[in-house]
């Protein structure tokens, strides 16, 4: 049995996905549905909210965006995690890497096939772009462990949700709420994703200024213990990882006229971690050079 939780916007989208997940969860479950069109509360205060409504001990939280495919992947969900007592976060995109800096759940920059495992239909609002299939298994497993997952659908037991909720002060927004509650949740159980549900989600979500600010409040939170990966990472690779990542970092921050303080704010906050001190060195030489045009700031990619 299964409580499915969705902060909704759209009343349109809210009817259209209570009728597949009728149609294809295969379980007795319940739609928390919470309408956040009036009140505009943050999805962490929402999904709080949700998951204290909840009558079952596994939660789905998921976007009123999203169509499910696979019939029947309510049997799925609850095989995997009465299978596995340590399972705490179940997922269909996630990321082996979280970098140290500011970024998402996928980590471009950590040159590893590792990086990313997803099995998701994805869909575009914001560019005209085709439907993508975006499959990765890189180790052609049926469940893959990562750090953190993509919020637009993910499962776990309502216990772990009531031990680690939302952190709705830290994030008031609609932002970096997946990645706060999977490195909670990281520190005892396993975060994982799963390749036998498919999925479509229609909109690619919006990675602006907005996000980012919410995700530099999420990196303040956590810079002491990233980076984090389930790969077998040297110090020399978490090093020239961290080196590119903070580059790019940088340069975005520039791009969206971020102050030289905001900058530096987000380089010591870095400077809290595990990795070599030498890094912050070569972020802020990166940083002189591109304010001093002694460097031109790269075209963004």
């Amino acid at each position: 049995m299964i409580s499915v939780i969705i902060c909704s916007a759209n009343a349109e989208d809210l009817l259209l996905v209570k009728k597949n997940i009728a149609e294809t969860i295969g379980v007795a479950h319940e739609i928390v549905a919470i309408d956040n069109r009036k009140a505009g509360k943050g999805i962490c205060e929402v999904y709080n909210e949700g998951t204290q409504k909840a009558a079952y001990d596994l939660l789905c939280f998921m976007h009123e965006d999203v169509q499910i495919r696979t019939h029947e992947w309510g049997k799925t969900v609850l095989n995997i995690f009465s299978d596995d007592a340590d399972t705490g976060v179940l997922g269909v995109a996630g990321g082996g890497y979280k970098s140290l800096a500011p970024s998402g759940w996928y980590q471009f920059e950590f040159h590893s096939e590792e990086r990313s495992y997803q099995n998701v239909l994805q869909g575009f609002k914001l560019d005209e772009k085709d439907e993508i299939h975006a499959y990765h298994n890189p180790k052609n497993e049926h469940l893959s462990n990562v750090v953190c997952v993509d919020g637009l659908w993910f499962c776990t037991r309502k216990r772990i949700a009531l031990k680690y909720p939302f952190d709705a002060r830290t994030l008031q927004g609609f932002h970096g709420y997946d990645l706060d509650f999977c490195l909670s949740v990281f520190q005892e159980y396993k975060v994982i994703v799963t390749y036998d549900i498919l999925m479509k989600h229609a909109s690619e979500g919006n990675f602006n200024k907005l996000w980012f600010d919410e995700i530099l409040k999420l990196h303040r939170k956590w810079s002491k213990v990233l980076p984090l990966t389930t790969s077998d990472v040297s110090d020399r690779e978490f090093y020239f990882t961290e080196k590119r990542c903070l580059k790019k970092a940088i340069e975005q921050m520039l791009r969206w006229d971020y102050s030289f303080y905001q900058i530096h704010r987000m380089i010591m906050n870095a400077a809290k971690s595990r990795v070599r001190t030498k890094l912050y060195f070569k972020a802020y030489l990166h940083l002189l050079q591109l304010k001093l045009n002694i460097i031109p700031l790269p075209p963004k990619s």
